[in-house]
């Protein structure tokens, strides 16, 4: 036994030495880099004489890179919003004699404990598409919660708008804003041939949150008509077994008509557990899409091509998820509420006046 420990020791020291060994080994082999001020706007390194500027040193990380200074600037906006909810709010809890902002929040604003009706409730779940199966005693308790808790953000952000109308608050840093050049190429299209705005989207038919994402992109098509173009460009993902036939079935479908398309898109999302081979033909069907057309379409695989071609795409851009959008060139990731597609697009249309 003292022998095999004796061993066990030994090892465990020959090894931490070889570690250890390893380490200064690969330190020694550091690139050898000096850190100066750039000779020009633009260039970040120079090497063997050659410059290189920013756009060569990001390269196909231009998506990544976007997604973090996002992040970057959401997180100090959040902290500059509740940085100003405690300013403004302690200062109003001064006047009113009261200790902090949490008491004045507590006793002027909210007036008690907040409340959600059963109709707002049923609201909620009908909104969010949360099946009635799912819901039990625990679910419900932490969908009220939730609820309570949104509402009173929104009564705090009502607060604080109001009173910092008079006088708004400076900021001195700004929103990221991406400028990645997007192809449409022969994507499927809405809206105005010619609009100066355009909404890129890689969506996958069977993920779940590019179903959300359908939705509001009906309510963006309502509420802009032909002030953008919408162009849906198809990017299944590998977990999803019926996404890439669904994604080929949609391009059969458009080759018979635009219109068919979007109403193909608009049904397939709403039913994502139904996409097998006998239901993407009644969907095509429900479309206005000539079945034998479709069928032969199929069989033949004549997008299985196109679908790739797009996917390839869209991993070269820097697309790693569904539902992915760029609005101008600018990142949307996610299934957001409308809102916050408005505030882009409304941008953008400002900007091209």
């Amino acid at each position: 036994m003292n022998n095999k420990r004796t061993l066990s020791v030994l090892s465990a020291s020959l090894l931490a030495a070889v570690a250890m060994v390893a380490c200064t080994e690969s330190a020694k082999a550091k690139i050898s880099m000096v850190f100066k001020d750039a000779p020009k706007p633009g260039v970040v390194a120079k090497i063997n004489g050659e410059e290189i500027t920013e756009e060569q040193l990001v390269g196909d990380a231009q998506l990544e890179l976007m997604q973090i200074k996002k992040q970057e600037y959401d997180l100090k906006m959040n902290q500059l919003n509740k940085l100003i909810s405690d300013r403004v709010l302690g200062a109003e809890a001064k006047k009113n004699g009261m200790a902090n902002a949490e008491e004045y929040i507590g006793k002027k604003l909210l007036k008690g404990e907040i409340k959600i009706s059963d109709a707002e409730y049923k609201k909620f779940v009908k909104e969010k598409n949360i099946p009635e199966s799912n819901i039990n005693d625990q679910v419900k308790e932490r969908i009220f919660s939730y609820m309570k808790e949104q509402k009173r953000e929104e009564t705090i952000q009502s607060a604080v708008a109001k009173l910092t109308k008079g006088s708004p608050v400076e900021v001195y840093f700004k929103k990221p804003k991406s400028n990645i050049q997007v192809d449409i190429g022969e994507a499927p299209i809405a809206g105005g041939e010619n609009a100066k705005v355009s909404v890129i989207i890689f969506s996958d038919f069977q993920c779940p949150f590019c179903g959300r994402a359908a939705k509001t992109v009906s309510e963006i098509k309502k509420k802009y008509g032909n002030k953008i173009k919408i162009a849906f460009k198809q990017f299944p993902l590998p977990m999803h077994k019926d996404a890439e036939p669904a994604a080929e079935a949609s391009m059969c479908v458009y080759e018979q008509g635009k219109d068919k398309f979007w109403k193909f898109h608009d049904i397939a999302f709403a039913a994502q557990d139904k996409l097998d081979s006998e239901n993407l033909v009644k969907h095509a069907k429900a479309s206005g899409a000539d079945e034998k057309k479709f069928k032969e379409c199929m069989d033949a695989k004549k997008y299985a091509d196109f679908v790739k071609k797009d996917m390839t795409y869209g991993e070269k851009l820097g697309v790693r998820s569904t539902p992915t959008f760029f609005v101008n060139g600018q990142l949307l990731s996610g299934a957001l509420p409308v809102e916050q597609f408005s505030e882009v697009i409304d941008e953008e249309l400002e900007a091209a006046k």
